[in-house]
C-alpha cells in the first residue's frame, strides 16, 4: 500500500535529526552521528545562508527607500520626527527589524546628507542544530541632496510686438495635485503703428489671492528725422522712409525692487505659460513638447538658443544659481527660428531670470551614495 508523502520542511527536518541524535539504541548510531552531522551543517548552513543573503537585500531595499522618504521633510524637522518617518516609512516597506538615523548634516550652501542603518536578529532553522538560533543582518544606506532652487526673480527687459498676451509662472505644492499662478507678466501694445511694435508691460506676483505689482514698464514710439543723438537703450526702426525710435522706461514697486521674487521652495513642479489669444497656438507652455520649442534659454542677451523640438523644459533647472540667466518667447507671430542669432532678434518677449539655490525638499535631487 502507497502510503502518502509527507510535506518537507526545514524545521521538521531539523527536530527529526535532534530526535534521531538523541536515540540510544543501535550500535551505528555513533559511526552515522560521526558521517550526517558535517553533511547536515553544509546544508543547514547553506539555507540559512540563501535565507540570509534575502533577508539582507530586502533590509537594504527598504531602508533606501525609507531614507530617501525623509529627505523631503523641511529643514526645521526635528531629528526626532526624522527618525518616526524613517522607522515608519521602512516597516511601510516590508523591512525587519530595528533602524536608526545615524547622520543628519545640511551645509550652509544647502548641500545635505542622511545617512541610516537596520539590524534584525534573523531566527535559524538548521544552524540551531549548533545552537546558533539566530544571526545578525544589518544594512547601511547614505544619500546626498545637491542645493535646488528655492527662490526665483523675473525682470522684464523688453517685450514687443501688436498682439497682447500674458506669461505665467504656475506652481504645483508638494502633496498638490493642482497647478497654481505665482507671477503673471501682461503686455498690451501701444498702437502707434511702427514695425516691431511696443507698448506696456505689467509684472504681477501673486500670493494666494493677493496680487501685487512689481514692474512696470512703459514703451513709448515716435518718428524721427535722423538717429542721432539717441538716449541710452533707444529702439531704432525703419519702414520706408519712416524712422522710429522707441524709448522703455521701468518703474519698480519698491523703488529699489529687482522685479517678481518669487519663493519656489514647497513647490513640486513649476513651468511656464504664455497665453497668446491671437496667435496660433494661443496657448504656450514650457512642460508641453508641442510648443516649447518658442521657449529660447541662454547666458547672454545674444546667446540663448530654442528649446529642441519635442522637448519640455525643467524651471528648477533652467534658472541658474547665483546668476543671471537670460530667456525669450517667440509669441507665434513669426515661424520659429532655428538658430539663436535669429532668436534674439526674432522674439517677442524678453526677461532675464536669476535663482537662489538652497537645501530643498524635491526628491529628484537626492543620490543614493550606500
Amino acid at each position: 500500500m502507497l502510503r502518502h508523502a509527507q510535506k518537507f520542511s526545514p524545521a521538521g527536518m531539523a527536530g527529526s535529526v535532534k530526535q534521531f541524535l538523541s536515540s540510544r539504541s543501535g550500535s551505528l548510531a555513533p559511526m552515522l552521528v560521526m558521517a550526517v552531522i558535517p553533511l547536515l551543517l553544509a546544508v543547514g548552513f547553506s539555507v540559512d545562508y540563501t535565507s540570509a543573503i534575502q533577508t539582507r537585500s530586502n533590509m537594504q531595499n527598504a531602508l533606501d527607500a525609507a531614507i530617501l522618504s525623509i529627505t523631503t521633510l523641511p529643514t526645521t524637522t526635528t531629528d526626532a520626527d526624522r527618525q518616526t518617518a524613517l522607522q515608519q516609512a521602512y516597516v511601510a516597506n516590508s523591512g525587519l527589524g530595528t533602524v536608526k538615523l545615524t547622520a543628519v548634516n545640511v551645509a550652509a550652501d544647502g548641500t545635505a546628507s542622511f545617512s541610516a542603518k537596520a539590524n534584525y536578529p534573523m531566527p535559524t532553522t538548521f544552524m540551531s542544530i549548533a545552537r546558533v538560533n539566530s544571526v545578525q543582518v544589518g544594512v547601511g544606506s547614505s544619500v546626498r541632496k545637491t542645493p535646488a532652487l528655492v527662490q526665483t526673480t523675473f525682470r522684464v527687459t523688453k517685450v514687443s510686438g501688436y498682439w497682447g498676451k500674458t506669461m505665467y509662472l504656475y506652481g504645483t505644492k508638494f502633496g498638490d495635485t493642482v497647478a497654481k499662478p505665482l507671477m503673471t507678466i501682461s503686455y498690451a501694445y501701444n498702437g502707434y503703428g511702427d514695425p516691431k511694435g511696443y507698448g506696456t508691460t505689467t509684472v504681477n506676483t501673486i500670493n494666494g489671492s493677493t496680487t501685487t505689482t512689481v514692474q512696470k514698464q512703459v514703451c513709448t514710439t515716435k518718428t524721427v528725422s535722423n538717429f542721432n543723438n539717441l538716449p541710452v537703450g533707444a529702439i531704432t526702426q525703419t519702414s520706408g522712409s519712416k524712422k522710429y525710435v522707441t524709448t522703455c522706461a521701468d518703474t519698480f514697486y519698491p523703488a529699489n525692487g529687482a522685479g517678481a521674487v518669487i519663493d519656489v521652495s514647497q513647490m513640486d513642479q513649476l513651468y511656464l505659460e504664455m497665453d497668446v489669444p491671437s496667435g496660433n497656438p494661443k496657448v504656450l507652455k514650457s512642460n508641453d513638447p508641442s510648443t516649447s520649442d518658442r521657449l529660447y534659454i541662454g547666458v547672454s542677451q545674444s546667446t540663448m538658443p530654442e528649446v529642441a523640438v519635442g522637448q519640455t523644459v525643467n524651471i528648477f533647472t533652467a534658472v541658474p544659481c547665483g546668476q543671471t540667466g537670460y530667456q525669450a518667447w517667440e509669441d507665434g507671430g513669426s515661424a520659429v527660428p532655428t538658430s539663436a542669432s535669429v532668436g534674439t532678434t526674432q522674439a517677442d518677449f524678453f526677461y532675464t531670470v536669476q535663482g537662489k539655490c538652497n537645501y530643498n525638499q524635491r526628491p529628484s535631487e537626492t543620490v543614493l551614495t550606500q
